[in-house]
């Protein structure tokens, strides 16, 4: 799974969910506002503070998922498809770490990553009422969006200053909440372990969001500070016994992106301009770098990542367009959206408010107007591109005081920003032209030859042409070529004659063009009148609630349990034994070998015990961004690791159903018997286990 795109609900409780009576054990609850009551009422527990500072503290965010912290040296437990970018990285084509997998027995053998970046949450501030004070009575839509930035930004760059740590403004509710987190960043981040693709991904697209299901779907990293095993002020103990079927979960991590709380013309938005064309680009790519990868192994090397991330964001992209498009749905969310306006409407000291519907429709009907621009002009598919847009902006934007810069400059990001353009990144220059080139075409078919940006990247020429002769004669993969021109400054850039600075400086101001107007446009209605509903549905309906997931750390919670799909009940858990079953049954060449063994697993098979169980199922709220979020018991101890949801859990994008939605974890047993008993590293399942 992985952090959602702009996804904009239908949930047919799109509002209720703001009332006091969620169903079941629906909710990604932010630290500040556990519903322990409700716990409490259902199972007889509620975690305290001290157990929520110690699974808080012992998260990391990973890129695009989490992790926790598993040991008292350091070593974090993630996903395999969640480390895979990383593991990738430290590949090359002689050891594919990606396909044949990676263990270091000892610490001197443990790869660093170049450029990752893990981040623990250490603290939450509300600053609403500060932000809120900087708008000025009267003030635009406009206007207002842009007291809130200057004030955030000033808070971010006072906290970061005052404590040292990286700080960042988190808006909640729909901009009816603004706070501020505070994070300990850890630089300094190693490979450690990571199985084979093959049995971290077992059964491939085919199986991928169903169950039952058969995935070893781990890696482990290692952070270090000042050169030695980072000791974290806490890490999850491993569990002694595990789990059965009823028992009380929880899950820690940081789900990307919902939008239950958004209005139906926003929906409406995502239905008619944005899933189209995303799913259409994504096919395009898709078709693109499997032709890519067929041309040799170490073609398919270079972009199988690439390839399983695209083909798991079209799939669940497909599941939440099938949802925009259920008739009945849509009409039970426009009454309780007509139901929630009128009670607005009759209360004269929400007047506030009583337009906000019909400013947001509005803007919606401006975005999708503009969408297809929008995506063509900013989905370049160049790295060597994007970093040259960056150096053009930093070059710019870093001789304007801080408070008039564009958010991603602003001191408080500045430093982040340089160190990773001086990360030194795996490059494929033939790659980059066959993407660069697609991409340039691709926006000529759909935008025309006299599109502004088409004039401006191709001047003329075919996009063959402008893609090979700016790929081929740029030295922007060359970290030391961009760390040269972020020191020189303005007069580098403007001197710099390479041919992708030169084509940054024609799309700049076509990006910044289009940036104003849906900054003033778009945005800033949304925000502002995102922000009255907000408060206006808290006087309403009370704060009983949870926000829409905004890749920030959220604790859910739910026992491990069944549901019933094709006539039967499905079971709760898989074992090792099933594994074997799947893979004998498909046979090693069904489905391009979606369901073959990887050798260790073929010849460890008579040392395995078939019992273990595998993968399990509970009635858990998530989505992407839980990702390598551990599952935790009562005690506060590790019992498994979220890699997936049913096909069912889609709709949780738009609603939780709590007869159908289940998340999928891996056993913590499981990982503890093939570190054993297939991959030889009792060294470090001691370590996991605390011995």
């Amino acid at each position: 799974m992985k952090p959602a795109f702009r996804t904009l609900s239908l949930s047919v409780l799109a509002f209720a969910l703001a009332g006091s009576n969620l169903r079941a054990d629906e909710g990604m609850w932010t630290f500040d506002n556990v519903p322990s009551k409700k716990m409490q009422a259902k199972y007889g527990f509620a975690p305290d503070q001290k157990w929520l500072d110690h699974v808080r503290l012992s998260v990391v965010r990973f890129p695009g998922g989490t992790g926790s912290f598993v040991s008292k040296d350091g070593l974090v437990l993630t996903n395999h498809h969640v480390g895979r970018g990383s593991i990738q990285q430290v590949s090359d084509k002689d050891h594919d770490y990606v396909k044949n997998g990676f263990y270091a027995p000892t610490r001197e053998q443990e790869i660093k990553v170049p450029g990752l970046v893990l981040y623990t949450l250490m603290d939450m501030l509300n600053v609403t009422e500060r932000v809120s004070g900087a708008v000025k009575k009267g003030a635009t839509d406009k206007e207002a969006l842009k007291a809130r930035q200057v004030e955030l930004g000033r808070i971010v760059d006072e906290m970061q200053k005052k404590t040292g740590l990286h700080c960042e403004q988190v808006d909640l509710y729909q901009g009816g909440e603004y706070w501020i987190y505070s994070y300990k960043k850890h630089e300094d981040v190693r490979l450690v372990f990571a199985p084979e693709e093959q049995i971290a991904f077992f059964g491939g697209d085919p199986d991928n969001f169903t169950f039952p299901r058969h995935d070893i779907d781990f890696s482990i990293f290692r952070v270090y500070e000042n050169g030695k095993p980072y000791l974290p002020a806490e890490h999850l103990k491993w569990t002694n016994g595990g789990l059965k079927a009823g028992d009380l979960t929880f899950v820690v991590g940081h789900p990307g992106s919902t939008a239950r709380q958004q209005t139906f013309a926003q929906m409406a938005a995502t239905r008619d301009a944005v899933y189209p064309l995303r799913l259409k680009n994504f096919e395009r790519r898709i078709h693109l770098l499997e032709g890519y990868a067929a041309q040799s192994p170490e073609h398919a090397r270079q972009v199988n990542t690439q390839i399983f991330g695209l083909q798991n964001s079209f799939k669940a992209i497909t599941g939440y367009s099938k949802g925009l498009n259920d008739q009945d749905a849509l009409a039970k969310i426009q009454k309780a959206e007509k139901d929630l306006r009128a009670k607005v409407a009759n209360d004269p000291k929400l007047d506030y408010a009583k337009d906000s519907w019909t400013k947001i429709e509005a803007a919606e009907n401006l975005l999708k107007a503009h969408y297809k621009e929008t995506i063509y002009v900013n989905t370049r598919n160049s790295t060597l591109l994007g970093s040259a847009l960056t150096l053009v902006r930093m070059a710019d934007e870093t001789l304007k005081p801080d408070e008039k810069r564009l958010p991603e400059f602003k001191d408080a990001r500045l430093a982040s920003m340089k160190a990773q353009m001086g990360v030194k990144r795996p490059f494929y220059k033939e790659l980059e032209i066959t993407e660069f080139t697609d991409a340039l075409k691709d926006s000529l078919e759909k935008l025309g030859p006299e599109h502004r940006f088409v004039k401006a990247m191709l001047g003329g020429k075919s996009p063959e042409e402008v893609a090979k002769a700016a790929v081929e004669g740029s030295a922007l993969s060359d970290p030391a070529a961009r760390k040269a021109l972020i020191e020189g400054g303005k007069k580098a850039v403007e001197e710099s004659k390479d041919p992708m600075i030169l084509l940054a400086k024609k799309l700049d101001p076509i990006g910044r063009e289009m940036r104003t107007e849906q900054e003033e446009k778009i945005n800033a209605v949304i925000e502002e009148q995102g922000g009255r509903i907000a408060r206006a549905r808290f006087a309403v309906m009370g704060k009983d609630t949870y926000p829409d997931a905004t890749f920030t750390l959220r604790v859910t919670y739910g026992d491990v349990r069944t549901y019933r799909a094709n006539g039967t009940l499905v079971q709760p858990f898989t074992t090792l034994a099933g594994l074997y079953d799947r893979a004998w049954s498909w046979g090693p060449t069904a489905e391009s070998g979606a369901w073959a063994l990887p050798p260790k697993w073929v010849e460890h098979q008579k040392d395995v015990d078939m019992s273990t169980p595998l993968d399990f199922i509970h009635a858990i709220d998530i989505i992407g961004g839980n990702s390598g979020s551990s599952v935790v018991d009562k005690k506060g101890e590790l019992v498994g690791l979220i890699f997936d949801g049913n096909i069912e859990s889609l709709s949780g994008h738009f609603y939780y159903d709590d007869t159908a939605n289940r998340a999928i974890s891996v056993d913590a047993r499981a990982i503890q018997e093939c570190l054993k008993k297939v991959y030889g590293a009792g060294a470090l399942a001691d370590e996991l286990a605390g011995k």
